[in-house]
């Protein structure tokens, strides 16, 4: 029984959409009564695509079949798993389709190509169609009149959308006068770098790769597209008024969810999202000469350390409603795939364990800094993505009977997670002196020092470096351990995303201008301050060749933490920092070709390993150029403090006497 009451579908292995194909007796195959759907599947294991025919392409026909049963209790075994498959005949651009969505083909297609999207709503019930033989996630062709007819109401639909709120209007505006504006030259350099940089599925775009330095010999994997890097790229897309992009990517990647991808015969949770995909073009089986286009997946399997990314289906989970908020196009959100996926997503990160603490407990390398640098366990990066996605998550659930519980332990996860960050994470002068006299072994539920934190922990280099006006939130915190070191994403983020108090959000500020040389230097951002050298370096990072003292992940600067410093800023009201550090940037990122990121104390030199025209960096730079030119649209992209949230606590909900609520005894920060 699902605790959480979420329907999830557990289709069979690999799930074929398919757009087109020859007139033959290809999927000619019927599945027999007494088979189980899983086992006929299973012979069907083959990755499926954008096919090159020299033919003419003709309708499949479709049997349509709705198995009356909840999802929720389907007895299929195996993971989901969807893909996008089109074909292109003689480069006719006519069957580029993501799923089930007519309005996508309406403006990818020419009039002889559209589709119409199987839309569900019937409660608690998924429609599975049979395509001869192959099970299909709802329906993408069926009858050429009835796609006529849907692509007509579709349109008269889409001129009076009530999806599209008033703000939409506003946002048209502004977009607008991005556009009007003459660019400098090193935006016209940026954005046209950022175009080279997408790539096409089916011959639509759906992303944009890493890196894309046409004299780099061996790119590894920054010839993909990641999740995380993506995500400054659809912002820059979307200010300058491209959804389409965006909303390609969203839904290409859902269907990469929960794949069977395995690392020595295991599979993580469904609801995982990959780090990343790659467009292979294969040749395509039975028939010579002809290729077709498949997206290949990395869940970690492939990735340095092989672990899996947890902040993927979080930036997924912002991203989503960013495109909704700039846009004014909440229809996405609203779709039975869309909420099925937020939903995965969610009780992924939801499920009960063995951890006593609000936040997610993760392993090292799990997020941005995806190598060994000694933050497994709670990292301040982790928790304020995953406080975002939870906010994000609520806006955008449809509440309904199912959902009911999970919007529930969404409300009460946000109230524990948001007090533990700003109760326990938080230092100052003031709680660093507290730190400084903490009694140890302390059993009651009384107790002050909760994690039984060892005063001789506080490093010596904070002494000094803590300025008296100001604060900041831990990386981490663990039982008997503080990391205390300043990291600049999770911090960033927490003022975003309100997850900590607008005393904390500006002490954060406050510190960075502070310490403006260390956290800024020559080039901005430093991703964590200070670095890890000598004996330290050796022991945590397990003498990392890459992570060296002040380079990379340890203590390097990325220029690429200039949108989200910039947010923070205007969302504090003060951007006069993000245009200092801005313009900083601009001095020499152009010159040195778009670095991944900067070595030294101070960022003078270009990383060592640095890859060049890395398509984050740029932007990154592009995002935040637009947003300082127009703040507005950055309230588009924060939260503001829920006072709701701050009143909640689930303690009040039990009965028992066992359990005393831990707020009444901490000094707490909640409401200040």
């Amino acid at each position: 029984m699902n605790p959480m009451g979420i329907s999830t579908m557990k289709p069979c292995c690999k799930i074929l959409i398919s757009c087109c194909s020859k007139t033959s007796s290809f999927f000619g195959f019927s599945i027999p009564k007494s088979q189980n759907p899983s086992s006929v599947l299973r012979s069907y294991r083959k990755l499926h695509s954008c096919s090159d025919h020299n033919h003419h392409q003709q309708i499949v026909g479709i049997k349509r079949l709705i198995f009356q049963k909840p999802i929720s209790n389907s007895s299929w075994g195996g993971q989901s798993r969807v893909f996008s498959n089109c074909c292109n005949v003689n480069k006719f651009r006519g069957f580029s389709v993501i799923t089930n969505v007519a309005s996508d083909i309406r403006h990818n297609s020419t009039s002889t190509s559209s589709s119409v999207e199987g839309h569900v709503n019937e409660k608690g019930f998924e429609r599975i169609y049979i395509h001869g033989g192959i099970i299909l996630n709802k329906p993408l062709v069926e009858d050429v009149e009835v796609k006529d007819k849907q692509v007509i109401i579709e349109e008269a639909e889409e001129k009076q959308n009530p999806s599209l709120d008033n703000s939409s209007v506003q946002n048209t505006e502004n977009i607008k006068n991005f556009r009007k504006r003459d660019l400098s030259e090193i935006e016209k350099e940026a954005w046209g770098l950022l175009r080279e940089s997408v790539v096409e599925y089916c011959n639509s775009p759906v992303g944009t790769v890493a890196a894309n330095n046409p004299n780099d010999k061996v790119p590894l994997n920054y010839d993909q597209v990641f999740i995380r890097d993506f995500v400054p790229s659809a912002l820059a897309f979307l200010l300058k008024g491209d959804g389409e992009i965006v909303r390609n990517f969203l839904l290409h990647t859902l269907q990469l969810q929960s794949w069977e991808k395995t690392v020595d015969c295991y599979s993580p949770g469904q609801g995982l999202m990959p780090a990343s995909f790659k467009v292979r073009t294969v040749p395509l089986d039975g028939n010579a000469g002809t290729t077709e286009e498949v997206l290949d997946p990395d869940f970690g399997e492939s990735a340095i350390g092989r672990v899996a990314p947890v902040d993927s289906g979080l930036w997924w989970i912002i991203l989503l409603r960013a495109y909704g908020k700039i846009t004014g196009d909440y229809s996405l959100q609203e779709r039975v795939d869309i909420q099925t996926g937020i939903k995965l997503i969610l009780n992924l990160c939801l499920t009960d364990g063995f951890d006593m603490f609000p936040t997610l407990l993760v392993t090292d390398g799990s997020c941005m800094i995806d190598r060994r640098m000694g933050i497994h366990g709670h990292p301040l990066e982790i928790q304020a993505l995953f406080y975002s996605a939870l906010r994000s998550s609520r806006e955008m659930l449809t509440v309904d009977e199912g959902s009911k519980n999970l919007v529930r332990a969404v409300n009460n996860r946000l109230s524990a997670l948001s007090f533990h960050i700003r109760e326990y994470y938080w230092v100052d002068m003031k709680k660093i002196n507290e730190i400084y006299r903490y009694k140890t072994e302390e059993y009651s539920t009384d107790a002050i020092n909760k994690f039984n934190i060892y005063p001789d922990q506080i490093p010596c280099w904070l002494v000094d470096w803590i300025p008296d006006r100001g604060g900041y939130l831990i990386g981490n915190l663990q039982p008997a351990h503080m990391d205390f070191r300043f990291f600049t994403l999770g911090n960033l983020w927490s003022i975003i995303s309100s997850l900590g108090t607008p005393r904390q959000n500006q002490g954060i500020l406050n510190l960075m201008e502070d310490k403006w040389e260390d956290l800024i230097g020559h080039m901005p951002i430093k991703i964590c301050y200070p670095a890890l050298e000598y004996d330290e370096w050796r022991i945590i990072t397990g003498s990392d060749p890459k992570n060296t003292p002040w380079s990379y992940h340890n203590g390097g600067s990325w220029p690429t933490l200039m949108w989200q410093f910039t947010l923070a800023c205007i969302k504090m009201g003060r951007p006069g920092l993000a245009e200092k550090a801005v313009a900083l940037a601009e001095k020499r990122i152009s010159e040195d070709k778009w670095p991944e990121y900067y070595d030294t104390r101070t960022g003078k030199f270009i990383g060592k390993q640095s890859r060049l025209y890395q398509t984050w960096t740029i932007a990154g730079y592009l995002t935040s150029k637009m947003l300082l030119e127009n703040p507005e649209m950055a309230s588009l992209l924060t939260w503001n403090e829920d006072l709701e949230l701050l009143e909640t606590c689930i303690c009040a909900l039990t009965n028992t006497s066992r359990k005393k609520c831990s707020r009444r005894a901490a000094k707490s920060q909640i409401l200040v």
